[in-house]
């Protein structure tokens, strides 16, 4: 039996109790923190509290060959994940891999940041679009390559009049995280390369560490939000369509956006 299990948002105890109760009955734990990241705790503090010793793989251990889904066949084997356990397409392939192995899958859920932002922002659920990430730029020939994809997720989903969800990419183990001020940066420069006129005057909304007992959250126009200081990972980003009034409310009250956006 192998059996995905969400960690949640932020530490240890964002796991759901039956999630918990899970992790004490298996016989092995696996862990990836690629995809997302507990940033208020350690793996040495989750095997205290589950009392379990965990197997943290890298991400060639679970998208190229994963030779220990195999013990699954006669073992409860559970596997981790920050967030909701189905949220990455990569975990999605490992339950169809198991699939056709023969081998038995369950899911157990937790909250994940899909559905913090509207809590924490404000912002209607129902009006999100296609999310999307924006990597690390990588070096090609001695020059500096940004992805473009970011730009045209937002592009598409402000034609439709949708919000966007911007994941900050993450590199473990070396534990790199591109910050909100980083990832508007990012947006910025290929808004000056791309020339539409996407994010001129566009706002956004900033969230560092959803799910701690002191998230911050904030919203201005990019130009001003790069320079605001959120402080410790994990952070993602918010690109607004049209708003609602009812939206343009809570992101004055309850994110410190400009009150003009009201109007």
């Amino acid at each position: 039996m192998l059996t995905f299990i969400g960690l949640g948002l932020y530490d240890k105890t964002d796991i759901t109790v039956k999630g918990l109760e899970a992790v004490r009955k298996s016989d092995i734990v696996y862990a990836e923190f690629y995809t997302s990241h507990l940033s208020g705790t350690t793996v040495g503090e989750l095997e205290k509290f589950y009392g379990k010793k965990i197997i943290v793989l890298a991400r060639e251990d679970v998208e190229q060959a994963p030779t220990w889904l195999s013990q699954a066949k006669d073992k409860d084997v559970v596997f981790l994940t920050g967030g909701d356990a189905m949220v990455a397409t990569t975990h999605i392939d490992l339950r169809l891999r198991a699939k056709d192995m023969g081998i038995d899958t369950a899911i157990i859920h937790a909250p994940s940041n899909s559905s913090a932002v509207s809590g924490l922002s404000g912002l209607q659920n129902y009006r999100f679009g296609k999310s999307t990430t924006i990597p690390f730029p990588y070096e090609r020939k001695n020059k500096v390559i940004l992805s473009e994809a970011p730009y045209d997720v937002i592009k598409l989903n402000k034609n439709n009049n949708l919000h966007t969800l911007v994941f900050l990419d993450i590199i473990e183990p070396a534990k790199r995280f591109i910050d909100i001020g980083t990832g508007i940066s990012i947006l910025l420069e290929l808004e000056d390369k791309r020339g539409e006129g996407l994010l001129v005057n566009a706002l956004g909304v900033g969230i560092a560490r959803a799910g701690s007992t002191s998230p911050i959250v904030h919203a201005d126009y990019l130009a001003e939000l790069k320079k605001y200081e959120f402080g410790a990972p994990l952070h993602i980003l918010i690109i607004p369509a049209r708003l609602h009034f009812i939206e343009a409310e809570a992101l004055v009250k309850l994110c410190g956006a400009p009150s003009e956006i009201m109007n």
